[in-house]
């Protein structure tokens, strides 16, 4: 049944759909009335399939459908795009075969939301991989048209708006998705505002309180800063227009969650972020941006080390723009940007500033060439086996680009940090990474592993019949370098694999196969095999492993927190690095949860012959001597100091990083509490993580740290 009122824009009982007369409104400003009467019509048909329907929140259905519509009407969208949003939903959850939706608005729009909808139907064997699959289609329907990423965005955008509606751990899963999956995505395509929206919505449904402590403490702040901003924009505007440039001036604010993962990455209190606030310059061409940071470098003195030049080395999604920080009034620093407006257009919408879907127009643009070099390495990575390790290297290749290195022409190739010698053979091609056998970075030679840094030339030596060492995937960081590898490895000829992953048995070729390609542990099977293994204590009924030497394994012991005998311990089975071995309050093991199939039991030897690595961070009043002094505490307890480091954090505080050499936590105890009886030191703690990474794994350090049970991570 259609609904003669939906052309009204009302429901039936004479209530208006919500946000239907501001989409129609918003789309009809762009486009001619035909296309608008198209969306009309969307609007109505979704409204009937969708009658009697209601989301959680307790509105009809239609509204938010209507209102994903409308977040892309904002990015002047074409009218299939629209369309498609308004029926997003209704393949999913009404019972319209995607064949009726192509009759009636076109093979486009029905491509569109099939690639959106979720994979409900069919059984998976777990959660994770239903979601990983999902995931999968519809990036790889996003390859053959981008406006499935698009309208997704969009839909995600609008549920996040309306997300109290959900259980708290419906909504804490939602949020963590969105951070670690969507809100990339939008930053790679370009979509700063629905990049930033997502953020900082997320934030919020992740870490409610934190959230809210934080926007409270940056309300009073904004208070305070209301005429210091002020003075800045008539100073810049003054002489900007004294040097006859043209220019628009906009102060601005980070983003909650921007500042939130500045504090946790340095380690600081709100008070010590020094550039939550900033300014915008707006120029004419890009010649006048160099000219307008002359001008502000004459007004304000910019900071040693923190210009970047994102003009003339574009970030991997074609975003552009001079970036400067400034010692502004009273020294208080301000980040600066200096853009034209094309650029500017760029980094508020991305991708859909330059969206002329089949008309050509604008195809060669920046952020289009981008695009595309990044969806067309979905299309090798579907090769990397299940869609969980699908979903995984997609995760990696979100991160931003942080490295600039050179071919021997001068190409600039961007590659994420970390990334490897062999890493940059891949982003060249996938034959020059399978031939690779040496490199040269800077004109010397240098091993394959080598970790690249910003500015260095790279030259690739090949060699005819050379092939992937298996080895690579464990220090590859691009999902290109590590997708090629593996799908390498999977065309080897049968009795290849079979010789990796022999063990002397009969009749079982697959399982060698798949042990020999890294798609099976070689313990794991064993465990499978022998299910009347010996009970021990714990749920899992396994004898645990003794850690040192045992079973000829490969024990690896985590450096994000550092274990140390009779430490609560947790143990996962990684291929290419055997049993690797985390404290059971580390951050970095939350992941691994997820995997129960590769735990292993294990416990510690009764009496551990040998030392081990521990960090603790020492927090000391800055004075001359007070690093000797501790370093002399320290060995006087019999300790060996393996690494320092010191981090002045004012004129008046240090802090102190060692890693030690310990027998156990008795050990650890003691010398915390011989500094701790120091007079200069304020605080010492234990490393839980030791470092931030790009993949969201963050650094904590355990507050507690003494008496017997040193490390104890309660607090």
């Amino acid at each position: 049944m259609e609904y003669a009122s939906s052309l009204l824009g009302l429901l039936p009982g004479g209530r208006r759909t919500p946000g239907l007369k501001e989409l129609l409104g918003a789309v009809g400003a762009y486009l001619p009335p035909e296309q608008v009467g198209r969306i009309r019509e969307a609007a109505e048909f979704g409204t009937s399939v969708h009658h009697g329907q209601k989301r959680l929140s307790g509105e009809p259905f239609i509204a938010h459908p209507v209102a994903t519509a409308s977040i892309l009407a904002d990015l002047h969208l074409d009218a299939d795009t629209i369309v498609a949003a308004i029926l997003h939903d209704v393949i999913e959850d009404t019972p319209t075969p995607k064949d009726q939706l192509a009759a009636r608005f076109g093979a486009d729009v029905a491509e569109i939301v099939d690639g959106v909808t979720k994979l409900d139907q069919i059984k998976f064997k777990s959660r994770e991989e239903a979601q990983a699959e999902s995931f999968r289609k519809m990036l790889l329907a996003m390859v053959r048209d981008l406006r499935v990423i698009l309208v997704k965005l969009a839909d995600r955008t609008h549920n996040m708006r309306t997300i109290e509606a959900m259980a708290p751990a419906r909504r804490r899963a939602i949020a963590r998705e969105t951070l670690e999956i969507y809100a990339p995505i939008a930053e790679r395509l370009g979509l700063y505002n629905m990049k930033l929206e997502l953020e900082d919505l997320g934030f919020k449904a992740l870490y409610p309180r934190r959230y809210l402590v934080l926007e409270r403490a940056l309300k009073r702040a904004r208070g305070n800063q209301k005429e210091f901003l002020k003075k800045i924009d008539q100073q810049l505007n003054a002489a900007l227009m004294k040097a006859e440039i043209a220019a628009h001036v906009e102060t601005r604010e980070k983003h909650l969650y921007s500042i939130y993962r500045k504090m946790r990455r340095k380690r600081a209190l709100l008070g010590e972020i020094v550039d939550v606030y900033g300014i915008r310059i707006i120029v004419d061409r890009p010649d006048t941006c160099y000219r307008a940071l002359g001008v502000v470098h004459a007004v304000f003195k910019p900071m040693p080390g923190r210009f970047k030049d994102y003009i003339a080395i574009p970030r991997a999604n074609g975003y552009q723009s001079l970036h400067t920080t400034l010692f502004g009034p009273n020294g208080v620093p301000i980040e600066a940007q200096i853009r034209t407006g094309d650029m500017h257009r760029v980094a508020e919408a991305g991708i859909a500033a330059h969206w002329r879907y089949k008309s050509g127009g604008d195809s060669g643009s920046m952020q289009q060439e981008r695009t595309r070099e990044w969806i067309s390495n979905l299309v090798s990575l579907q090769e990397a086996g299940n869609s969980e390790e699908f979903l995984e290297s997609v995760k990696v290749d979100l991160f931003p680009d942080k490295v600039y290195v050179f071919t021997p022409k001068g190409q600039i190739l961007r590659l994420p940090s970390g990334a490897t010698v062999v890493d940059f053979a891949y982003a060249v091609h996938t034959d020059i990474g399978n031939r690779c056998v040496a490199a040269k970075v800077d004109r010397r030679l240098t091993p394959l592993r080598t970790v690249l840094r910003n500015g260095q030339s790279v030259e690739i030596i090949t060699a005819k019949g050379a092939a992937p060492n298996p080895s690579w995937v464990n220090f590859v960081v691009t999902a290109k370098a590590r997708s090629a590898i593996r799908h390498y490895l999977k065309g080897l000829r049968r009795t290849e694999a079979m010789a990796l992953g022999e063990l002397g048995l009969k009749d079982l070729d697959e399982l060698y196969e798949k042990i020999g390609l890294g798609e099976r542990l070689a313990p794991l099977v064993a465990r499978r095999l022998l299910p009347a293994a010996p009970a021990a204590s714990g749920a899992t009924g396994l004898a645990p492993l003794a850690i040192a030497g045992t079973e000829g394994l490969l024990v690896t012991y985590a450096r994000c927190c550092f274990p140390i005998p009779y430490d609560p311990i947790f143990a996962f089975l990684s291929a290419g690095r055997g049993v690797v071995i985390h404290r059971e309050n580390c951050v970095n093991v939350e992941d691994y949860r997820k995997h129960p199939e590769k735990w292993l039991p294990v416990s510690w030897q009764t009496a551990p012959d040998r030392l081990f690595s521990s960090e603790i961070r020492v927090y000391v009043v800055n004075r001359t001597g007070v690093l000797a002094a501790v370093a002399a505490a320290i060995a006087s307890t019999e300790t060996n100091i393996d690494h320092v480091s010191i981090d002045e954090q004012d004129a008046d505080t240090a802090v102190l990083t060692f890693e030690l050499r310990v027998r156990d936590r008795r050990h650890l105890a003691r010398l915390v509490r011989v500094i701790r009886r120091m007079p200069d030191v304020t605080r010492v703690t234990r490393t839980i993580a030791a470092h931030a990474r790009s993949d969201g794994h963050v650094t904590r350090t355990d507050p507690e740290g003494d008496g017997e049970d040193a490390g104890d991570d309660s607090g």
